[in-house]
């Protein structure tokens, strides 16, 4: 049986040269991979104790975070950027490595005291998802976890997300 890790490209110098970039399109489009990758995700979830919802970062975290939610019975919050969501909508910043971004939820998307698991494709530096959590605890939801199907473990991003349970599937070198 093949591990998770032999599903995943490794494309060297993209997108840009010094760069490996890990490809999770090799892992999805097999159906054995990507059904063994949701099943480790809700068992690794299920350590945290029950979650009221999902919460996914566009585009790649939809992929993992729509499939999590069906297997857990949880609805799925989409944190989207600037313009595409209808609705009033709030809103956190967070750092780039230069510069800064922003992420939208609908601000009925969480209820105060709900437990959230938030699941991307992808720990590097951390940014991103810490951004998510701090968007989702402004809402007044509990953080009950936060995981990724790969993790470059010596980019830093479980540093920037300490204090808050965290877990991957893959762990890969941040080349």
């Amino acid at each position: 049986m093949k591990n998770l890790a032999d599903y995943i490209r490794s494309i060297p110098d993209f997108p840009k040269p010094g760069i490996l970039f890990r490809d999770i399109t090799t892992l999805i489009e097999d159906a054995e991979g990507f059904r063994r990758t949701i099943d480790e995700l809700a068992l690794q979830a299920e350590k945290f104790g029950p979650v009221d919802k999902i919460a996914a970062p566009e585009a790649r975290g939809f992929i993992f975070g729509a499939p999590l939610a069906l297997r857990l019975g949880t609805g799925l919050v989409l944190i989207r950027k600037k313009g595409k969501l209808p609705g009033k909508t709030v809103s956190a910043e967070y750092a780039l490595e230069y510069g800064t971004d922003e992420i939208f939820i609908h601000e009925d998307s969480v209820q105060p005291g709900e437990r959230v698991l938030v699941i991307d494709d992808l720990l590097a530096t951390g940014g991103t998802i810490d951004g998510c959590c701090r968007l989702l605890e402004g809402q007044g939801a509990k953080i009950a976890a936060v995981g990724f199907v790969i993790e470059l473990i010596d980019l830093g991003g479980r540093e920037k997300l300490s204090g808050r349970n965290v877990f991957s599937l893959v762990p890969f070198p941040g080349h």
